[in-house]
C-alpha cells in the first residue's frame, strides 16, 4: 500500500492510501473508498481539468 500525505506538515491533513484493490482518501469519520476503475476515471478527469 502507498501512502500520500496531502499537505506538506505531513499529520494535519487527510491521507491518500492507494491499495491494490481500491483506494482510500480522508481520515477517520470522513472517508471516501474508491475502486481502482473509479481512481483512474478520477485520476484521468482531473489530468483533464474537468473536476
Amino acid at each position: 500500500m502507498k501512502i500520500v500525505t496531502l499537505c506538506s506538515s505531513g499529520s494535519c491533513c487527510p491521507v491518500l492510501k492507494i491499495g491494490e484493490t481500491q483506494v482510500e482518501i480522508g481520515e477517520d469519520g470522513n472517508l471516501c473508498v474508491l475502486t481502482m476503475e473509479q481512481w483512474q476515471t478520477l485520476k484521468d478527469k482531473i489530468v483533464k481539468n474537468e473536476v
